[in-house]
């Protein structure tokens, strides 16, 4: 299997563990771990296996590539659409915990905002909700070998579709080009130590926000320094401490479903990641083997893989 399949399927995987225990008090997981994915508990009571919105907005963003072969901002709300009203992209033919974020910019499409104007600007914005979804548009950059500035412009407007904040973005470029370094086949470790090297090119003010991860060493916190609510900075603070705390695909899934609060998109997000460094072989099979709709998965996947891959034939007769 390539990195590219380890990622996505080390994203839903994580999704699908931390989804029944979404909201969970921390003191209650830490006394009772979970280590098992576990199903019909919880705020959502859904089957075993199932994944949240996280993977529904990745897996619309990933149909949409497949059928455009290309990044298609409205095509992608359109599929967005249809998640929310037709169910399609879940594991049980309908959507169940969308974020009020995600949600307003969907109608604010439907209502016919120019669409990277969709995404809500406030502070009180600052959630997740593009970050649990990006993953797609890291692996498209890497494999198009797109230059950091078309990464960052890219990245800037897939999350503005819901999420236009710019330190939600910076979180996104920050997640992007980590795991495109991971793709390379560079170290987790070292892949930090070039992410707290990089140059952001955004406001000071956002570049502060996540000084904990950039300046500090995220590493050297302990648990109780580490906070994993939806504010988009816990989030990836979260998911990152988990992944560079952790040796393994499993410990690493295990240590941020029990963090307890926005369990799925930490567990994902920090999935995916784990999915490239330890690859898929290594994810417990008895966890593989709960996923809701495991085959329609794996298949999605290969078809994104195939078609970013695939080389374009321009009308003009050149190629891409």
């Amino acid at each position: 299997m390539s990195k590219i399949f380890d990622s996505l399927v080390g994203h839903v995987v994580g999704d699908a563990m931390g989804t029944p225990v979404e909201f969970f008090v921390r003191k209650y997981l830490q006394e009772s771990k979970v280590t098992e994915m576990l199903g019909n508990i919880g705020q959502h009571k859904e089957p075993v296996g199932s994944w949240s919105d996280d993977t529904s907005m990745e897996l619309a963003t990933i149909d949409s590539i497949i059928n455009k072969n290309e990044i298609n901002y409205d095509d992608i709300m359109n599929n967005f659409m249809l998640w929310i009203e037709k169910g399609k992209y879940t594991p049980t033919s309908h959507a169940f915990g969308v974020g009020r974020c995600c949600l307003k910019a969907i109608y604010n499409y439907k209502k016919g905002t120019p669409i990277l104007e969709c995404g809500n600007l406030g502070k009180e914005h600052m959630s997740n909700g593009s970050l649990m979804r990006i993953l797609p548009i890291a692996l498209y950059s890497y494999v198009k070998r797109l230059s950091d500035s078309e990464i960052q412009k890219l990245t800037n407007n897939v999350s503005a579709l819901t999420h236009r904040h710019e330190s939600v973005q910076l979180a996104c470029f920050i997640y992007v080009m980590y795991v495109i370094d991971l793709l390379n086949d560079i170290d987790k470790d070292v892949a930090y130590m070039n992410m707290r090297k990089r140059k952001y090119n955004y406001s000071q003010e956002s570049i502060e926000l996540y000084s904990r991860l950039l300046k500090e060493d995220i590493r050297e916190l302990k648990i109780d320094d580490i906070n994993s609510s939806g504010y988009i900075v816990d989030t990836i603070e979260a998911s990152f401490w988990c992944l560079l705390t952790n040796t393994s695909y499993e410990n690493t899934i295990i240590e941020a479903i029990n963090l307890g609060q926005d369990t799925d998109t930490i567990a994902g997000i920090a999935g995916a990641m784990a999915g490239i460094v330890y690859g898929v072989d290594n994810i417990p099979k008895r966890w593989l083997d709960k996923l809701q709709n495991k085959d329609y998965l794996f298949d999605v996947f290969n078809k994104f893989e195939e078609t970013i891959r695939c080389v374009k034939d321009n009308n003009d007769g050149t190629i891409n």
